[in-house]
């Protein structure tokens, strides 16, 4: 009875693991632009749910500008670099969230993307805008949101995986393995695995930019200025975005390739200096 049993419970696992390879193959899918294979086992349409609910939320809770230098700009050039991202199903938006304290911009799933007030003290100019947000945009159309979900996912089916591994072990081994385990998460996979994402997306955005007519060597001198003006380096190793030097580095073997496009764009050249 027992021998049965326990075939019975290894068919069981063996089903489980193969409809779960069979789910992880099928959900494989390509970031547009840089061609990597990505594994996405949350559906976009989970994916903009969420980020519909967030950006409510945003709505109700955070202060919008409405100053028109501002809002202007960031809606005509989101609407250039959203023309030539590929999604033209997003419903895209660009707002400013009326803060000066913080530099800083995001894009929710399906196209909503927000940028502080304290982000153009370092833009500059058009190009520098475009940089930040065709960065953005970069994160949403490669769906960066729900890859990191993946891999969240991923982690806790692992820490799962060894609670029963583990479940004759003492209670005390099991927390310290566990422990060990949740850092060895965060370090191996999460967090380096966004520094990858920060560096796709500035690929992405520079291709984007350029495509759209704004030149992408505004991305490098955005990216200087920031480097300059932040004089809090966490070490690189347990940071979620790359170092500045590692990024201005891959962004200057990115410039030829983007510069191609930015020639051959038919708005190319026409914004260069100041918010027009």
């Amino acid at each position: 009875m027992r021998r049965l049993l326990g075939r019975s419970s290894a068919y069981a696992n063996l089903l489980i693991l193969s409809l779960f390879l069979i789910t992880v193959i099928t959900a494989c899918t390509t970031v547009p632009i840089t061609g990597r294979h990505q594994l996405l086992l949350i559906s976009e349409q989970e994916e903009l749910m969420m980020g519909a609910r967030v950006y409510r939320e945003i709505i109700r809770k955070e202060k919008l500008s409405r100053d028109p230098k501002y809002v202007n700009a960031v809606r005509r050039v989101g609407m250039k670099i959203a023309s030539v991202s590929g999604r033209p199903d997003y419903r895209w938006e660009f707002l400013v969230i009326d803060n000066d304290k913080e530099a800083n911009a995001f894009c929710l799933p399906g196209g909503k993307v927000f940028i502080y007030t304290g982000m153009f003290p370092y833009t500059k100019d058009d190009n520098g805008l475009a940089t930040v947000i065709s960065h953005e945009i970069g994160h949403a159309i490669a769906r960066h949101g729900a890859e990191r979900m993946t891999m969240d996912l991923l982690a806790r089916v692992g820490a799962v995986g060894l609670s029963v591994a583990l479940r004759n072990a003492s209670p005390v081994a099991i927390r310290s393995f566990e422990q060990a385990y949740g850092l060895g998460a965060t370090i191996g996979l999460i967090l380096p695995f966004s520094r990858q994402q920060e560096l796709e997306a500035d690929h992405i955005g520079l291709i984007l930019m350029a495509k759209a007519g704004y030149d992408p060597r505004g991305a490098l001198l955005l990216w200087q200025r920031l480097m300059q003006s932040d004089k809090s380096h966490p070490p690189v190793f347990l940071s979620t975005h790359p170092s500045d030097e590692e990024r201005i580095k891959r962004i200057k073997l990115l410039l030829p390739i983007a510069l191609r496009y930015y020639y051959s764009s038919q708005y190319g050249g026409q914004y260069r200096n100041g918010y027009r």
